[in-house]
């Protein structure tokens, strides 16, 4: 259904330059925006007023390439001038290889936002190895509920086979600590080097990545022609990727579904035809009262919001309402409010209460 039929009211905040991620920042009205080409810009959600970030790293922009995700700390609430920013961006290697990277500075502001830079940005994880093309960096960074480990998506690069592959990132969600390095208690720690990064594997593409009530991590991950799926994420397991799939190969190759014997881990619920998620978050708020505790996905191909009740281990479409554009982010501030950044060169950030 239309988001006007849902009873949704929709107002445009202003229009950006391919935003990939908006991000609520803690203790204040701001959202952080981050454009593709490789800029950073704050959106005041009360007074519409835009300030461009400076202090941005080179990025290599291209493709499914860019700037990526950004991140904040809620334990750094009081923070009103200076607090740590990690951000995430494909990074150029050799030759025309190329890698998902995450960096941690500092958001350094004067007169609030007035003016604000980035200082002291230094990568501290890299996606291993970095390899040729432009797809798939998934780059999406979330927080543990503590704040203790930062888990990176890192996607298998259109790579396929790397997903099944502990030596390397490929295909994989890793768990680090806040300054990058392997956390304790990783499943594979044993094994050093990147391997000891890894915290589940078997992923193809994975754009959303949050926590529920209970505590335990989801994502959301691009199938290839079908099979889009919501995983309920787990330390040590495999998902799959490239060996089963509720896919097909685009170019109309069969992969084999999963079966009940298979020894990988099933997806929560899957999509045919395909939504192409975005982005998503679980809704934490009042203003959507019977939303609580629902997943909600940023849907590209599907121009929608779709919403996903969880029962246990299991999921279901609970609704679906047309926005009208490609939906690439998702966040949500304190007051319930939903926000979206639409995909594309004019992308619209959209406002939606209720």
């Amino acid at each position: 259904m239309s988001a006007e039929q849902a009873g949704l009211t929709i107002t445009e905040m202003g229009e950006f330059d391919r935003p990939w991620a908006i991000k609520h920042i803690p203790g204040s009205d701001i959202l952080a925006i981050t454009e593709k080409a490789g800029s950073l810009k704050l959106l005041n959600t009360e007074d519409g007023k835009v300030i461009e970030v400076t202090g941005l790293p080179e990025v290599a922009y291209g493709g499914q390439g860019g700037l990526g995700d950004v991140a904040f700390l809620k334990s750094e609430y009081e923070q009103t001038d200076d607090r740590t920013i990690f951000l995430s961006w494909a990074e150029a290697g050799e030759g025309e290889t190329r890698g998902a990277v995450v960096g941690r500075g500092t958001l350094a502001c004067e007169n609030a936002t007035d003016s604000c830079a980035i200082v002291d940005l230094e990568v501290i994880w890299r996606q291993a190895p970095m390899v040729e093309g432009r797809g798939h960096y998934s780059h999406r960074i979330r927080f543990s509920p503590d704040e203790q480990y930062m888990f990176v998506a890192s996607g298998d690069r259109q790579k396929l086979t790397p997903a099944q592959d502990l030596s390397n990132t490929l295909g994989t969600i890793v768990r680090l600590n806040l300054d990058g390095s392997p956390a304790d208690g990783n499943p594979f720690a044993d094994r050093g080097g990147v391997t000891a990064e890894i915290w589940s594997y078997g992923h193809r593409n994975i754009l959303g990545m949050d926590w529920d009530a209970q505590g335990r991590l989801w994502d959301i991950e691009h199938g290839p022609g079908g099979g889009d799926e919501l995983n309920l994420v787990e330390r040590e397991a495999n998902y799959g990727w490239p060996t089963r799939s509720y896919g097909n190969h685009y170019n109309g190759d069969p992969i084999a579904d999963h079966s009940e014997d298979d020894g990988f881990v099933k997806p929560a619920i899957t999509w045919t035809p395909v939504i192409a998620p975005g982005d998503m978050i679980f809704y934490t708020g009042e203003m959507f009262g019977d939303w609580n505790g629902d997943a909600l996905i940023a849907g590209l191909r599907s121009e929608a919001l779709i919403r996903v009740e969880i029962d246990g281990d299991e999921a279901r479409e609970a609704g679906r309402y047309e926005v009208g554009g490609r939906l690439r982010s998702i966040a949500q501030t304190p007051d319930g409010v939903i926000w979206v950044a639409e995909d594309g060169e004019d992308g619209r950030v959209l406002k939606i209460t209720m």
